[in-house]
């Protein structure tokens, strides 16, 4: 398989350039703006994917007008593009943001625990509303164009090290990160998923959630919900560490299980 990426030199480009070419695939970093239209053109030809990773990945990396046109056009741009040279799958970086609880500064509390790709929306900063509107452009472009996309939804992805740094910061104020479910992702893991994601037989467009199996706090995931999130619904009681996201679509889906954890 011939892929492209996007995004080859983030935290999670990087890694995925590594894995897939350790799978045998040939891997090409795109050498332009994923906004130029014409660049990514001639750079997608003669693919057979596009992993799409670039974009504005904070609120705080611009104003919220250059955050969402970018990540928006870029986006559009690569599965227009990838669509017209033949390619048949996209697989793209969406976000746990996605829903607009995690970052939005009315403060909402999820509708419901586990949260999944269903969670209602909420929106209220550019990046989350790019991130959404990028899940649409995916499912437009599969009606449209016929292509397979799979939007990933990506927790807080880094190194196991850099993850225990978070989990300790995480662990001194639980209520900071409760709108994320205390969710992360290792990067080896991330680049797992991606791959799953290229090879697994799908037709259409589907948003995916992901999840380390765990959360970053050592408290059992009961005890986290029952302290910090009272009057949370939970659709199920959680067993010691538990993740609070739903994987099963990973699972079902990309045949994706998470190998990793930083406990």
């Amino acid at each position: 398989m011939r892929v492209l990426v996007t995004g080859a030199a983030g935290v999670i480009g990087r890694c995925a350039m590594r894995h897939l070419a350790e799978r045998g695939m040939t891997v090409t970093a795109l050498p332009c703006d994923a906004t130029d239209e014409s660049g990514v053109g001639a750079a997608v030809a003669g693919h057979d994917a596009v992993v799409h990773l670039a974009a504005l990945a904070h609120p705080s990396l611009g104003t919220p007008r250059a955050v969402f046109a970018n990540n928006v056009v870029a986006t559009f741009t690569v599965l227009a593009q990838a669509a017209s040279a033949g390619v048949r799958r996209v697989v793209l970086a969406s976000s746990i943001n996605a829903s607009g609880i995690p970052m939005n500064p009315a403060g909402p509390l999820p509708a419901y625990f586990p949260l999944d790709e269903d969670l209602p929306v909420d929106i209220g900063d550019a990046y989350s509303l790019s991130k959404q509107v990028d899940e649409h452009s995916a499912a437009m472009a599969a009606r449209a164009w016929g292509l397979t996309v799979v939007a990933l939804r990506f927790p807080l992805v880094r190194s196991r090290a850099e993850l225990r740094a978070f989990a300790a910061t995480a662990a001194a104020d639980p209520a900071g990160m409760l709108r994320t479910g205390w969710s992360y992702l290792t990067v080896d893991d991330a680049a797992r998923a991606i791959e799953a994601a290229l090879v697994a037989p799908l037709s259409g467009a589907h948003v995916v959630g992901l999840s380390a199996a765990d959360t970053l706090l050592a408290e059992p995931t009961q005890s986290l919900v029952d302290s910090h999130a009272r009057g949370v619904p939970c659709r199920r009681t959680f067993t010691g560490r538990e993740a609070l996201v739903d994987t099963t679509r990973a699972r079902t889906l990309l045949g994706f299980e998470p190998a990793e954890s930083i406990a």
